[in-house]
């Protein structure tokens, strides 16, 4: 199936490792050009060939306004996609009253506010032509956990944020879609000092247990693996989508039992 993305002008924020790494890589196939922004350029992201990393601290304000416009220069004043990918958790193993105010600002600024200043900065650049907004959000955006409180609220904002941005930028052709992830196999779930670990670590469980039980819910009992999550990218960036926006798109191997 041809996605009509080969020319393509992409963005992809938090694009070195995990999800964001995987979505660089299935655009760069599809013969994309991509700029892709990450604090850091790992090795895997470099190797990838039609990539322009781009290093910046999206947890700030300057970071995003300085990938859109070096992302401006690279793709010679056109944008066709960017994607929201840049995030972090920390589970709270002391429960809500451990979380400091400093905390709830970082988890609020990497999770919702980055989306927000990046893709403040690119609507200007598909206004006139059109284009595409995926954001990458989580299941825990409607499926509160008070282990992950601040992350709970950062994403259900940017649900939230999303679905209003959709309404008033549909008119001008610019699609924004989310992407509800459960858990995903990459290192912030399973890693060193990731998820699975911390949690174990807190509760005389291995960290393999901890993962085991993340999914026993889930209609498949595994979890999600970046490439994925980065096909259902693709569908929702390219064309054959076209009237498809304000929409959450859950990849959770049927976690979540709702309607």
């Amino acid at each position: 199936m041809d996605l009509q993305l080969s020319g393509k002008a992409i963005v992809v924020t938090g694009a070195s490792r995990g999800i964001g790494l995987a979505i660089v890589r299935a655009f760069a196939e599809q013969g994309a050009t991509v700029v892709a922004g990450a604090r850091t350029t790992t090795a895997e992201l470099a190797a990838i060939d039609g990539v322009h990393p781009v290093n910046v601290d999206l947890a700030t304000a300057e970071g995003a306004a300085t990938l859109i416009e070096t992302a401006d220069s690279l793709l010679g004043g056109r944008l066709d996609v960017l994607v929201n990918n840049v995030g972090g958790v920390h589970p709270r193993l002391g429960g809500f009253a451990s979380v400091t105010d400093e905390e709830w600002q970082q988890t609020l600024n990497i999770n919702f506010l980055s989306a927000v200043r990046v893709t403040r900065a690119a609507l200007p650049k598909m206004l006139g032509n059109g284009g595409s907004v995926v954001t990458i959000c989580s299941v825990n955006a409607t499926l509160p956990d008070p282990l992950v409180i601040d992350y709970s609220a950062s994403k259900a904002a940017l649900l939230n944020f999303s679905k209003a941005l959709s309404k008033e930028v549909g008119p001008h052709g610019i699609r924004v879609n989310t992407i509800s992830p459960g858990p995903v196999e990459t290192d912030l779930w399973l890693g060193a000092g990731g998820v699975a670990e911390t949690v174990g670590g807190a509760n005389n469980l291995t960290p393999e247990q901890v993962a085991k039980g993340a999914v026993s819910g889930s209609a498949t009992g595994r979890f999600t693996r970046p490439h994925e999550i980065a096909d259902l990218t693709l569908l929702l960036a390219s064309g054959l989508v076209g009237n498809v926006t304000g929409t959450d798109v859950l990849i959770d191997g049927g976690l979540t039992t709702s309607l």
